[in-house]
């Protein structure tokens, strides 16, 4: 079967094309067609030797994914050939709190990912979809999507009229976007971008703000608002924006700390007593477990959400798909299908 490799990790430029026998089932386990993937921004930090230890150069990027059971293993029971599947990445946090033992078992990083024709997986981490959910629908929901849900709904308890503030027009933010209408909330969104803030305002976004020609946005939120502030914050920019999102935070907001994308912070947080001040919490989070993925996707039949994909390209193309996630362009996912 075709696949890929991570290489030696210096760059885009190491992601080598391979063939590998075909996988097989053991115990408890499935043998999955790849469908459709979709990239994330740690799919390409994996390729520039920026997220944790280096890892073996065979090893198999992308930890997002659906596809078909081809085969199980014995001891199988919740899947069967046919279905259409997808997982988690942290494929042994089934259900429950946190545990850091999930980095333990990490598709994608610690273990072969799905940038190849067939993976196989721990048969109790899929999920199988409903009818009601299309193979591209469901591509992108295992990592950004199911992180949205739970820094919005898991986490961060949204209720109808909220204002959720996302940071940036990343997959994450995107999501959070949809998934906060879909609650009945209201959204804020930023970008660097007037373009992608109109195509945000398309999505329902109710208060956009361009950063880059607004440095102070915190102070445009609240003018937005009439000094009200924003009661859940998807922090995605890191310690780099924490101090901005203390200060656009309304009372009793939470902000649900997720990654670092705006770099390092420098300087300390020179308003740390307005967490106590506000009474904020600050919380961070790991993707999600199984079990909110499966709640994830019930919400999304119910609802209909179109996950936004920008751009889709071939199994062959995979090398400039990333490339393309690097330049910022996109709006959206960025998805590889194999069909």
């Amino acid at each position: 079967m075709k696949a890929y490799e991570i290489g030696p990790q210096t760059g885009l430029a190491g992601l080598t094309r391979v063939t590998r026998p075909a996988p097989v089932a053991g115990p408890g386990e499935a043998v999955i067609k790849v469908l459709e993937v979709c990239l994330n921004h740690r799919d390409l930090m994996v390729l520039e030797g920026r997220y944790g230890a280096l890892r073996p150069s065979t090893r198999v990027p992308v930890s997002e994914g659906v596809g078909e059971v081809l085969a199980v293993g014995p001891g199988v029971t919740g899947v069967r050939p046919g279905d259409r599947v997808i997982a988690p990445h942290f494929v042994t946090w089934l259900d429950g709190a946190f545990s850091p033992a999930a980095f333990g078992n990490d598709y994608g990083i610690t273990h072969d990912g799905w940038l190849a024709e067939q993976i196989v997986m721990p048969a109790s981490a899929l999920i199988v979809l409903p009818a009601a959910v299309t193979t591209r629908q469901a591509a992108p929901l295992a990592s950004s999507a199911l992180t949205a849900w739970h820094a919005l709904v898991e986490a961060g308890d949204i209720k109808a009229g909220d204002l959720v503030l996302a940071l940036g027009t990343g997959g994450v933010s995107v999501f959070a976007l949809q998934i906060a209408k879909m609650c009945g909330a209201r959204v804020a969104i930023t970008s660097s971008s007037d373009a992608k803030l109109a195509q945000a305002r398309a999505l329902g976004a109710d208060i956009t703000i361009n950063y880059a020609t607004t440095p102070d946005w915190p102070a445009a939120l609240a003018a937005a608002t009439g000094g009200g502030g924003a009661d859940i914050i998807v922090e995605t920019g890191g310690q780099a924006t924490l101090s901005q999102s203390i200060t656009a935070a309304a009372p009793n907001a939470r902000i649900i700390i997720i990654g670092a994308l705006a770099g390092p912070a420098d300087s300390s947080l020179p308003n740390y007593g307005a967490i106590i001040a506000k009474n904020l919490i600050l919380r961070g989070i790991a993707e999600g477990s199984r079990a909110m993925l499966a709640r994830l996707v019930s919400a999304v039949a119910a609802n209909g959400l179109e996950p936004v994909i920008d751009k889709t390209f071939g199994f062959d193309d995979a090398p400039a798909a990333y490339q393309y996630l690097k330049s910022g362009a996109h709006f959206g996912k960025v998805l590889i299908t194999n069909g």
